[in-house]
């Protein structure tokens, strides 16, 4: 039992490189790696490539300052939206519903920092707003 850090490593190990296996030679000194591995693991990689190219988000930052469940909730929240609109014109605000909740968040934050910032310009008229994480729209390419 005193071995047992080592022995979990090597099982996580053999885990995750089980269907690789690595070969070095030395030929006319250069070294030439050749991975040895099943045809599985390419066919994983290239999923994983075309889901992430369909995908227009990546994780990031907004701000949450609204959000409530009750009567005229949409209208309350489509008013606090235009409103920060005018505000900051070309800042993102985005109007959700999940159910009950209306809620509106501002910005497409990529660092929390940046999203802090903002927050200190807009406690002042919403005392209650805060940072959350969340699925932001990738930077448009200038």
């Amino acid at each position: 039992m005193k071995n047992t850090g080592a022995y979990c490593f090597s099982i996580i190990l053999f885990t995750v490189w089980g269907n690789a296996l690595f070969s070095q030679q030395y030929n006319d000194g250069l070294y030439k790696t050749e991975i040895i591995q099943d045809a599985r693991i390419d066919l994983l990689v290239k999923k994983h490539i075309q889901i992430h190219q369909t995908l227009n988000t990546m994780d990031g930052y907004r701000i949450q300052v609204f959000s409530d469940s009750g009567i005229n909730s949409k209208n309350k929240a489509q008013s606090v939206q235009d409103e920060i609109m005018a505000r900051f014109p070309g800042t993102g605000v985005y109007l959700t519903f999940k159910s009950p909740n209306y809620k509106v968040r501002i910005g497409d934050f990529r660092t929390k920092l940046d999203a802090q910032r903002m927050l200190i310009d807009i406690s002042a008229d919403y005392p209650n707003a805060f940072i959350i994480a969340d699925q932001i729209n990738l930077p448009k390419p200038d």
